[in-house]
């Protein structure tokens, strides 16, 4: 937290990072504001330099950058542009990270590992930031990690509402794609009124992005089985989880996730999987994947509404009542 005390002019300013300027610009336009201009360089040895080019004396700051690949060189952007903002002297900066960086590295599984996802918060202190907004962390304690108000938005009420208009008149059972996500799926079925099922399965520690699936816990058959997770990476687990819910006989199956990272071999293998269709948020950019069965949800007006609430000291909790 920076301890400078900063000029009260308090003002909605609007700054975008190179990783995703596209969700921003939709943020902005939700907003009816314009991004703040600025020059930002990417030097022949990989620096990277930005300069805002309109005052920011006294305004209160939303910095957005989506951490897609490169993860490193985006943190690192955002980190230059909150540094460059407080030596501007604005009066708060709140980091808006609809991804969260490193999120997966939250706690210590072995012995001599980092917890990435603390230091990403320890950064954005040091940095400068003032808040940090993000959409739905891979772990709720990720918020305790930064010592300062952390918004912790939601995109259930964006994707739930999608799958009741369109699946609501069917036999819909949600389903967790494991242990770890069931306190998500529980509150899929709190918001559509259906019933619960968890996929077991067990992953190999020494081995990243690898899981063996085992069995359903609960009623799929002749069922409409909504997968939900947070976030799809290489997509083994969710594709698992779907053949395993189509070998016991669910009627259809889709997958529903905030973070649409899609790595590597992601494309191919939802292709190729069961999924009928897989709904995603634009916390990440998609649209260069090829997979005919996504679809893409807007999380921008979400975004805006709460950094419109932060703005005039309202309730961003609020939203989600």
């Amino acid at each position: 937290m920076s301890g400078a005390t900063r000029p009260n002019n308090k003002h909605l300013m609007l700054c975008s990072g190179r990783a995703y300027p596209e969700l921003a610009q939709e943020i902005a336009e939700e907003l009816g504001v314009d991004l703040v201009p600025s020059r930002q360089v990417t030097y022949a040895n990989s620096e990277i330099y930005v300069q805002f080019q309109e005052s920011v004396r006294g305004c209160d700051a939303f910095v957005v950058q989506s951490h897609c690949a490169p993860v490193n060189e985006a943190m690192m952007e955002q980190l230059i542009m909150i540094d460059a903002l407080k030596r501007a002297s604005a009066k708060r900066i709140t980091v808006v990270a609809p991804f969260y960086p490193y999120a997966r590295q939250d706690k210590k599984h072995l012995g001599r590992e980092p917890i990435s996802a603390r230091l990403m918060a320890d950064l954005f202190s040091a940095a400068g930031a003032d808040r940090i907004m993000a959409v739905d962390l891979h772990a709720a304690q990720i918020q305790g990690f930064f010592d300062g108000p952390v918004d912790h938005l939601w995109s259930l009420p964006v994707l739930s509402n999608y799958v009741k208009e369109k699946y609501g008149h069917e036999d819909v059972v949600i389903v967790s794609p494991d242990a770890g996500r069931v306190r998500l799926a529980d509150m899929w079925t709190d918001k559509l009124g259906c019933q619960l099922a968890i996929i077991h399965k067990r992953r190999d520690p020494t081995k990243a992005n690898e899981a063996t699936t085992h069995e359903v816990v609960g009623k799929v058959e002749g069922k409409t089985c909504i997968l939900v997770d947070d976030m799809i990476d290489t997509a083994g687990t969710i594709c698992q989880a779907a053949k395993a819910l189509e070998d016991h006989g669910a009627a259809k199956v889709i997958a529903a996730a905030t973070h649409p990272v899609l790595s590597g071999p992601a494309a191919d293998r939802i292709k190729a999987s069961p999924i009928q269709e897989l709904i995603v948020t634009n916390t990440l950019p998609a649209s260069g994947v090829d997979i005919p069965q996504m679809t893409v949800l807007s999380i921008a007006p979400l975004i805006a509404k709460a950094i419109q609430q932060v703005f005039e000291d309202g309730s961003v909790a609020g939203l989600f009542r």
